[in-house]
């Protein structure tokens, strides 16, 4: 399968675009003082190993998508 330049940038923008949004999210996460990723003994809630498993769900996918991408990019690029 042979994927368009403009199909390939997207793909590669979009694991770009996946990375730097969850990375934020996964600071904020980790500094969350309202009460909803730890309790008040410091523990992670239930709240925290949900979207922390969420993260990383979406840094393999976005990874995945991002390595697609810039493989259409590669082989468009003597085009």
């Amino acid at each position: 399968m042979k994927l368009s330049r403009r199909v390939s940038w997207f793909l590669l923008a979009f694991g770009v675009w996946s990375w730097v949004i969850w990375v934020t999210f996964a600071k904020n996460l980790w500094k969350d003082g309202s009460g909803l990723a730890f309790d008040d003994a410091g523990d992670p809630t239930a709240y925290f190993w949900v979207h922390l498993a969420l993260a990383v769900t979406s840094f393999v996918l976005g990874t995945a998508v991002g390595v697609i991408g810039l493989r259409g990019v590669r082989a468009n690029a003597g085009k």
